[in-house]
């Protein structure tokens, strides 16, 4: 059976595509993560780890809603391959790519790139708080790990957020260059949930079982 979603066009044209956790989710690991980033920066240890528990909160459920959200939520939606991808990144470069009413295929890529980084710098964030400060749920790993290896985990956690800051600033980019050229503004569509009916001929998602 197909799941129900509410894609039918209102009267102004548009169609509800992110549903009320993703926009929640969105902006809060915005604000989640510049907090983590400056609080680092500045060194205030107590506002950085709650800002990486919050962050870890959100990333477990941003995981369970891609699985058991709806449609445009779902990971499913927006697995591409690699040939369908390729061809996307191809077409922006010559200023026609194809519309996609969810994630499309960059975006679809970016998205599981800054999930995947947010892993591994909240591992490498969990790892340093217990092998270097002796706090938090990894702190068996206290016992059995160096010094050496203890701040190699703080090292990599830092190197991994110059990473992370400038996957935003692509992220970003990439938002304002579909906007141009899909004619569409993406960062209001991520506060209201809605986006513009592409015209019933073109390929706005698959379905999702």
């Amino acid at each position: 059976m197909h799941k129900k979603d509410d894609d039918t066009m209102s009267n102004d044209g548009t169609v509800k595509v992110w549903d009320l956790f993703i926009r929640l989710f969105h902006w809060t690991l915005v604000a989640g993560f510049a907090t983590a980033y400056v609080s680092g920066e500045l060194y205030a240890s107590e506002i950085h780890t709650l800002a990486g528990y919050a962050l870890c909160i959100l990333l477990i459920a941003r995981i369970y809603w891609g699985f058991r959200g709806g449609r445009y939520a779902r990971f499913r939606s927006f697995f591409f391959p690699p040939g369908e991808t390729l061809a996307y990144v191809r077409s922006m470069f010559i200023g026609h790519p194809k519309h996609y009413l969810g994630h499309n295929p960059a975006g679809a890529l970016m998205v599981f790139t800054l999930l995947c980084m947010m892993i591994a710098l909240l591992a490498t964030g969990l790892a340093t708080l217990a092998a270097i400060d002796f706090e938090g749920p990894l702190l068996f790993i206290a016992n059995l790990v160096g010094d050496e290896t203890a701040y190699a985990f703080r090292h990599l956690h830092e190197f991994l957020s110059g990473i992370a800051l400038t996957l935003v600033a692509l992220h970003i980019g990439g938002a304002v260059l579909g906007s141009i050229q899909h004619r569409e503004n993406l960062v209001k569509a991520m506060f209201t949930g809605r986006k513009a009916a592409p015209p019933i001929s073109e390929n706005r998602t698959r379905d999702i079982e």
